[in-house]
This record gives structure tokens, sequence and C-alpha cells, in this order.
């Protein structure tokens, strides 16, 4: 179960893995600050999911966005503690898109549920490892940007399948405030269905058994039927779902 605190750790845990430009805090606020095109690296979202509205912390998310010539944008949960603060939102004339999951599970259960053996993991990306970011099937603009981002990240492994001088699959842990979470799962469009996926995540729950860490968290977006079976095959469970506001 996924407590108050760990709803803190979890968003504090996002912002470092995705690595923004600039992160501030704004009353019950974290605020990521980025001109790319990874969403939870340039959002506002509220660091517990029962905020009572303050419009002058709104004033100011707003005016952080625009001093840096950047759109605002939220990131809201769904639940009925920020209620008020969807409806503040929808009368300033943001909309609401993108339902996305946040899931939790344990590294021990992403291991147990690989077919075939666990990912090699690096702390650094591979050769070729940037590649299946840009192949064909992925936006190359976005795919660029997601690496620039998750190579970044303070405190990250790398997780990668290859075949010769080809890399096939890939992905990411991150770890901070007690959690680990994946990032960045990606399989050449030629090779899904294969179980690589499940071996790269399997690789990167052994990593993080190696740092001590067994609770583990992802975001998949809700339309996404492909990734959450994945996931839900080892042991993935809803922990909230959210939305990204913006006008």
């Amino acid at each position: 179960m996924v407590t108050s605190a760990d709803v803190e750790a979890i968003e504090r845990a996002t912002a470092a893995a995705v690595a923004p430009r600039e992160v501030l805090e704004i009353g019950d606020w974290l605020i990521t600050l980025d001109p790319g095109t990874i969403r939870r690296a340039n959002s506002a979202v509220p660091l517990r999911h029962e905020v009572s509205l303050d419009r002058t912390a709104v004033d100011e998310i707003e005016a952080a966005y625009a001093a840096r010539g950047l759109n605002p944008a939220f990131r809201i949960a769904d639940g009925p503690g920020l209620e008020d603060v969807r409806t503040e939102l929808t009368r300033r004339g943001y909309r609401s898109e993108q339902p996305t999951l946040v899931k939790s599970g344990t590294a021990l259960a992403m291991i147990a549920g690989a077919r075939g053996e666990p990912a090699p993991v690096a702390s650094a990306p591979g050769p070729g490892w940037a590649a299946v970011f840009t192949g064909e099937g992925f936006d190359p603009a976005d795919g660029a940007n997601r690496v620039a981002a998750l190579t970044r990240a303070a405190d990250a492994v790398y997780g990668g399948i290859s075949e010769g001088e080809r890399t096939i699959a890939v992905g990411v842990a991150a770890f901070g405030h007690g959690w680990a979470s994946v990032h960045g799962m990606r399989t050449d469009r030629a090779r899904r269905g294969e179980g690589l996926a499940g071996r790269v995540l399997a690789g990167l729950g052994a990593a993080a058994q190696a740092r001590g860490i067994e609770r583990v968290f992802l975001q998949v977006e809700e339309g996404n039927t492909g990734a959450r079976s994945l996931y839900r095959g080892v042991g993935f469970e809803r922990a909230w779902r959210y939305l990204y506001w913006s006008r």
C-alpha cells in the first residue's frame, strides 16, 4: 500500500530521474521546468493527494513557467483530495488529458517474472543504447530528448539486450528517496513479443536489490495496454491515476 509519505517520495524520485533543467518548490507543490518533450519534467505536481486550494501558489507556479518562456502545466491525481485544485484549473481555462497510471511493485517480482536471463546492467549506456529510442516506430526528436534526460539522472543504471553490435531492448532504473523507478522501456519494433522487455525489467530489479532497494514504481499511460500487461505480469499494481492539465 502506498502511503502519503510514499506519494511525496515518489514525486521527488520522479523529478530526480527525469532530470529537468530546474526544480522549484512552492508551498505543497514540486515544480519541474524543462523545455523538452518529457511532460513529467515540465509540470507542477502536488506532493500530497490532499491539498487545500491556494490560489496564490497557483499564481506563482504560472509565473514561474512564464518567466522561463514555458507553458504552465500541472500533473494532478484524480482522487477526491484534489477536487478543489482541479476545479480551479478548469476555471482558469485548463483542460485535462493523457491519463497515466502510477504503479508500484517489487524488485523480487520483476526478477521472478522474466522469461530468460536478466539483461545486463551498466552504470552508463552502452554503444547502441540510444539508437533504440530513435529507431523505427519511435519519434526521433522525442527519443533524443528522453535519452538526454535519462542520461542526466544523478543515480541510475542502464539495462540493455544486444545481438552483435545492435541493441534491441533497453530500460533505465533510477534510485532515490527509498525507491527504484523504471523509465525508458523500449524494444526494437521487430523484436516485440519475445520476452526481451521482461528480461530488461529483471536486470533492473536485480540492480535494485544489489542496492538494498525492494520497492519499485513506474508510470505508464492508461491507453498503453501492451505495457500495462507486461507490468501486471511482473506484479505491478495501480497506486494512483493522474492527468496532465494544460491550456
